[in-house]
């Protein structure tokens, strides 16, 4: 049996984990596994060449520790999802037929396809053309999967993050300063509202809660007038600032994404506390790197459990994790967007600890009112 695997989209700790899973898984079976490069696009033929090696456990052998993927990957190319006017997504029917010639043409019997939210519909629509193909979630936003406990990435983004804020905490006290950390999760909240617990910041702005930088200033000036040196703000790039999402623009692509709030809010908070302010945007340092033991572990089980489903041909599924446990969902379900609920358990234990989202007065100046 040969079978193949890609990663697409943005890269991510544990990628490696997973194919390092998935080939060993394989191997035991006596099966071949052909690993196609830089995402969907190795499944399209090059002039004098081709986008696909075999992957064996030689080639593969403990890559668990290695951040990045050997296999490369895009998130640009021939893929491009269309949607229509009634929401149906579709590709380029060239481009698919070139695809399906190339997965016919290797023999191959099953497709893994490790990626967000815009692969797994490609991945979809793959499984609509009949193309045995399982779908691996990826992101360290964790946004993906309603019905998964996490998505692989993710803990060592949020390892980065912690570790970095405890660094700028540091500086920040030496200096009393406010510092603003913008971070990733698109429009999710989950990566700083995580970190920010971890090293204990003392706001957290994330996109399901919606604040006024009025209530945001009024908590930091309890806390400084207090005799705190510090104030470390946590922000997630996807939060709107005065109703408005933030955005950077490249003249060069015309690409418009999410990013700048870190350096907007700063300014503000600067303007309306007096306090020294500074921003730092963390970037990609949050996608790089080795991925931790948690990330290690959960993309060997999403790897081997690849297999497993192939084995059984249930195809036009997707591997997640819930309540601890290995399990499937439809391709659907799992490129369904996942966001924190503000009324979640980890918001509460937040609130308790006087972490400030912005969406109401702090604690002890709704109290000063009561009293009057």
């Amino acid at each position: 049996m040969i079978i193949g695997i890609l990663n697409s989209g943005g890269d991510c700790p544990g990628i490696n984990s997973v194919i390092e899973g998935y080939v060993a898984a394989a191997y035991s079976r006596g099966w071949r596994v052909i690993g196609f490069h830089d995402g969907f696009e190795g499944l399209l033929p090059v002039v004098g060449g081709r986008r696909y090696e075999v992957l064996n456990l030689l080639k593969t052998h403990k890559i668990r520790s290695l951040g990045g993927t050997i296999l490369g990957t895009t998130n640009t190319g021939n893929f491009n999802v269309q949607v229509n006017k009634v929401g149906r997504h579709s590709l380029d029917p060239q481009i698919m037929a070139k695809a399906k010639k190339t997965i016919t043409a290797l023999g191959l019997e099953a497709l893994a396809v490790i990626g967000g939210g815009g692969s797994a519909k490609t991945a979809k629509l793959l499984a609509e053309e009949g193309l045995p193909v399982i779908s691996i979630p990826k992101t360290i936003n964790n946004d993906l999967c309603g019905a998964s406990d996490y998505t692989f990435g993710f803990q060592s983004a949020v390892e980065v993050v912690a570790s970095s804020i405890d660094r700028i905490r540091t500086t920040a006290n030496a200096h009393k300063r406010i510092m603003v950390i913008e971070v990733m999760g698109d429009r999710s909240g989950w990566i700083a509202l995580h970190s920010g617990i971890a090293a204990s910041a003392d706001v957290v702005l994330i996109p399901e809660i919606n604040f006024d930088v009025k209530h945001v200033v009024d908590g930091i000036m309890q806390r400084h007038n207090a005799g705190q040196r510090e104030i470390i703000v946590v922000v997630a790039e996807g939060c709107l600032l005065n109703g408005e999402l933030v955005t950077v623009f490249n003249k060069d692509n015309g690409e418009e994404r999410l990013g700048g709030i870190g350096n907007r809010l700063c300014h503000l908070l600067e303007q309306e506390t007096g306090i020294e302010t500074r921003y730092c945007v963390l970037g990609h340092t949050q996608r790089g790197g080795s991925p931790c033991a948690f990330d290690r572990v959960l993309g060997l089980r999403f790897g081997v459990e690849a297999v497993k489903l192939i084995e059984r041909k249930e195809f036009g599924t997707s591997v997640v994790l819930k309540g601890g446990k290995v399990g499937t969902t439809s391709i659907d379900e799992a490129s369904e967007p996942r966001l924190v609920n503000p009324e979640n358990h980890l918001v509460q234990t937040a609130r308790e600890l006087g972490i400030i989202f912005g969406d109401r007065e702090p604690e002890d100046v709704r109290r000063m009112h009561a009293t009057k």
